[in-house]
């Protein structure tokens, strides 16, 4: 679910140590999974003994904190010892931490009063999130948090409109570390709850062998027709995205099994190493569970995150079905069959012995959309369905299944916790000065009042920020900075942020940082530049819709029923026509009149306009007819 742009903590270099490391590791990443879930479920009020949730953030902070200098070295690499310096910094973010659960009944009494013991403590919290930071995810972020805190103590020095008040260093210290509307505030609501839930409901969903059911599901329904492995790759992502919501992990995981046999049955290494980035990437967008930086969004629009799934439910099949028939178009210009018969598991085998593994996520999906459950318990709900299962199975998993499933997801929230810091930073040093009604100003001053230049000056910034950053922080810097502008030019507050986060996203898919790519890549061993290219045409969809759903919000089933139906139909229709052209094959290879004819037809079936719609689809469906009568025609 950690939308990052590294890899996944378990593939990261650790301190290799010695075993009293490993338990204090393992102790502490427990200690934060256990705090999480009593944040989640709030037990001290069934006790009549209600605490502050920013006590429980400063206890998970500092745990999480803690636990980031022993798991990530101060250089790449591996070590084998932990040097004095990172038990000093565990123990000092652990210290920063701890003093906002100790401390904070009495700040509330004296609120936005500066005391040298809270400028100590705002300075050690500060410095202890840029240097884990710097460690989890690279000095790029490092340098964008300490630029917008930089500008929060002499903005009054800055030119023109972004000419600010400025503030002292105290007090940008104090307000950084124990504010609401800094590393207290929304990013750790949502990530210390709703994005905890979900992980731990994979995590305990994994321990359970929910995931080889998923991969051998996968593999009975599209292993066997024609590029068999490359769709049991989209499939087994998408269904993937479910539980993990992470590209990376997503390319990690299913990438190992599904590229190898891709490259087998005769893809060429940089499409096998696309259609994996692309579908997985795909997963971090696929309701009902999307990656973390959705729950961020559910959160700043207010909104619950069932509105939010369902926003992005017609954008996600339609990036999925592009994408299937890519492959689908791809295995048939190739002339690729599927898996031999003797390596596909058999449907009904699959369904008789893993069936119950659909329960908890039945679960998940009635408490979210039927019950109208909050996020963070219909997901603890669903990991108690997982639990309840595993032990009515006959493969119950064992008490060192279950404890590995809780240090694992306490080690998967290190990243979540930092992430969420260094955000809490951005958002922190942003309402310190204002500078998000600024950034707005200086948007649509610069877009001269036109939409599609502001849309696609918002779309070049997610490009840029995404360069080395993780999406979750790229996204809140935008939303926090754009939104409001294309808010204000019109844009529908759902339209807006769901642009916002398809492009932030896209940082996955789009040189020269394209974190899934280079996974998948090194995987299959291809160049990841070529593999880029291969990316991007397959997902070209992802780079489309967005405009299409800010012209027309019936893709986002904001429309009537009919309007809805209609722009659903019509984009699938559209994108679909769209990826033969791009292919250039249907029944056989295109020449370039045809291709070209196609995409026109594919622009049309996609605009808003009824009367377009009916062009495109009465070209599209002439075309198509006479391509199918034979491929003596296709040229």
């Amino acid at each position: 679910m950690a939308e990052s742009g590294s890899a996944p903590v378990e593939t990261r270099h650790r301190h290799d140590g010695r075993a009293w490391l490993e338990r204090l590791l393992s102790a502490l990443s427990v200690c934060a999974t256990l705090a999480c879930i009593v944040y989640v479920v709030n037990v001290p009020t069934y006790f009549d003994h209600p605490i502050f949730r920013e006590q429980f953030f400063g206890l998970i902070y500092g745990l999480l904190f803690a636990s980031g200098f022993l798991l990530f070295p101060a250089e790449r690499g591996s070590r084998q010892r932990v040097p004095w310096y990172d038990l000093v910094l565990a123990a000092a973010g652990f210290a920063a931490g701890l003093n906002v659960t100790v401390m904070w009944p009495e700040l509330v009494a004296s609120p936005g009063v500066i005391t040298p013991e809270r400028v100590f403590f705002g300075v050690l919290a500060v410095l202890v999130v840029l240097e884990l930071t710097r460690r989890a995810f690279g000095l790029p972020l490092v340098i964008l948090v300490a630029l917008f805190i930089f500008y929060a103590r002499f903005s009054y020095l800055f030119p023109g409109i972004l000419q600010g008040r400025g503030s002292t260093w105290s007090r940008v210290a104090t307000f950084l570390y124990l504010d609401t509307g800094s590393m207290l505030g929304m990013v750790a609501m949502v990530m210390f709850g709703t994005v905890f839930a979900f992980m731990l409901f994979g995590a305990a969903l994994f321990a359970t062998g929910g995931g080889s059911f998923f991969t051998d599901l996968s593999l009975a329904l599209m292993g066997g027709r024609r590029g068999g492995p490359a769709k049991v790759g989209v499939l087994g992502s998408a269904l993937f995205g479910t539980l993990s919501g992470s590209a990376s992990s997503n390319v990690v995981i299913t990438g190992s099994i599904t590229i190898p046999m891709m490259k087998r049955l005769g893809y060429r290494p940089a499409v096998a190493a696309a259609v994996e980035a692309v579908a997985s990437t795909g997963g971090s967008l696929m309701p009902p569970v999307m990656g973390a930086t959705a729950f961020v969004m559910a959160e700043f629009l207010s909104v619950p995150y069932r509105e939010v799934a369902l926003a992005a439910l017609v954008p996600a099949i339609l990036y999925y079905l592009m994408l299937f028939i890519f492959v689908d178009l791809e295995a048939g210009k190739q002339g690729l069959k599927g898996l031999p018969a003797d390596q596909i598991p058999k449907l009904g085998a699959v369904l008789a012995g893993g069936w119950p593994y659909l329960a908890p996520l039945a679960v998940l999906i009635a408490c979210l959309f039927y019950f109208y459950i909050s996020p963070d318990l219909s997901a603890l709900l669903g990991t108690l369905a997982v639990l309840a299962l595993g032990l009515a199975s006959a493969q119950r998993p064992s008490w060192r299944d279950l404890g590995e499933a809780l240090t694992g997801t306490g080690r998967m929230m290190v990243e979540v916790g930092v992430i969420g810091a260094a955000a809490g930073l951005i958002i922190g040093s942003i309402n310190l000065t204002g500078l998000g009604l600024l950034f707005s100003q200086i948007l649509i001053s610069a877009s001269g009042g036109h939409l599609g230049l502001l849309l696609l000056l918002t779309a070049l910034a997610s490009a840029v920020l995404g360069m080395g950053m993780p999406v979750t922080a790229s996204y809140i810097i935008l939303a926090v900075l754009a939104a409001p502008a294309l808010i204000e030019a019109g844009v529908s507050p759902m339209a807006a942020h769901m642009f916002i986060l398809y492009f932030a996203m896209l940082s996955f898919l789009t040189p020269p940082v394209c974190v899934a790519v280079y996974i998948a890549a090194t995987i299959a061993g291809s160049r990841p530049m070529e593999t880029a290219f291969e990316s991007m045409k397959m997902g070209l969809v992802a780079y489309l819709v967005p405009f299409l759903f800010v012209a027309d919000d019936a893709l986002l089933l904001a429309g009537t029923s009919l309007e809805n139906v209609v722009a659903a139909v019509t984009g699938m229709l559209g994108f679909g026509v769209l990826a033969v052209a791009i292919q250039g094959y249907f029944t056989g290879p295109l020449g370039v009149g045809v291709r070209i004819v196609l995409a026109v037809a594919a622009l049309f079936l996609v605009t808003h306009e009824w009367v377009y719609n009916a062009v495109g689809l009465a070209i599209a469906g002439a075309v198509l007819a006479w391509l199918w009568r034979g491929p003596s025609r296709v040229r």
